[in-house]
């Protein structure tokens, strides 16, 4: 029998399956011993064991479509990546390197800024330039004036979405708007630290229709990115694309060389310098842990 895994919990797979439900199921210890972790997300094959009581052994992982490593899921067409305008204020380091994971595993992203109800027309435009400029599509919600749910519900249709975004963004509420039959857990911001209470736990699939399916992710409050090399992270800047191959120095990676168009894009306001400062920064990060190893 085969199914899409829709939950994971302490070593407990929940295998949805087309015509008989639900299966609660462990994976086979040959699976361990391949170094191989069942994923959310997976299409796979399992020996039913109590019918009765919807029990079963997972025999055998189908080929993945994709993988990502954070939030840990599988068989994506498209992540949509909420953070909030305000309270908390966008971590643009976190998106940006959240961005970079996304591109390097060839996923589309959309990127969502809720709470527009707290924010200025200024402040929108702001992010709105930064990231459309960049090559995302962006757009802005409230759940609390109901405002862009139907359009994310669109976004979605036809498409397994990969929910993302830190604690006490409003993910889960919007994910409550969407699928109120999903009873995800809401958290109050901590008015003394200004941040999110981990209200996502585990990465769980919810099926709109019989094409559409979202996986809600846990919030997450760093990323890094030492999965490639820094040589290559330029390819995961959409908005360097466009100057590939028109630097002086082929395989510039445009932070001392001269000439470079991407700098010189920065200093003209083509590229955003927010974006760049961040590309720095992860470019660093992953010089120096090369080094440490």
């Amino acid at each position: 029998m085969q199914g899409k895994i829709v939950k994971g919990i302490a070593g407990f797979y929940y295998v949805q399956t087309a015509h008989s439900g639900i299966y609660e199921c462990k994976a086979k210890g040959i699976f361990r011993n391949r170094h191989i972790k069942p994923l959310v997300g997976d299409n796979v094959s399992i020996d039913v064991i109590d019918e009765e009581n919807k029990k079963g052994n997972i025999k055998d992982i189908l080929t993945r479509t994709n993988e990502l490593i954070r939030p840990a899921v599988a068989n994506i067409d498209q992540a949509l990546v909420v953070f909030a305008v305000k309270s908390p204020m966008p971590n643009i380091n976190l998106l940006d390197r959240f961005l970079v994971m996304m591109e390097w595993q060839d996923v589309e992203t959309i990127i969502c800024f809720n709470k527009m109800d707290l924010a200025t027309e200024e402040e929108m435009l702001k992010l709105k330039e930064i990231y459309v400029n960049s090559g995302y599509h962006v757009m802005f919600s409230s759940t609390k004036d109901n405002i862009g749910v139907e359009h994310i519900r669109r976004l979605l249709e036809g498409k397994t979405t990969a929910f993302a975004g830190p604690s006490g963004v409003g993910k889960s509420s919007i994910l409550n708007s969407i699928i109120p039959e999903a009873e995800s857990e809401t958290g109050n911001i901590s008015e003394k630290i200004g941040r999110g209470k981990h209200t996502t736990r585990h990465s769980e699939i919810f099926m709109l229709n019989e094409n559409t399916f979202i996986m809600d992710t846990p919030g997450f409050s760093s990323l890094f990115t030492n999965d490639f090399e820094k040589e290559e992270l330029r390819i995961c800047f959409p908005e360097f694309r466009d100057y590939e191959g028109c630097c002086r120095f082929n395989g510039c990676v445009h932070i001392n060389e001269p000439d470079c168009s991407v700098k010189e894009a920065v200093q003209n306001g083509k590229i955003s310098s927010s974006r760049y400062e961040n590309y720095l920064l992860i470019y660093d990060e992953i010089k120096n842990k090369k080094k440490i190893w």
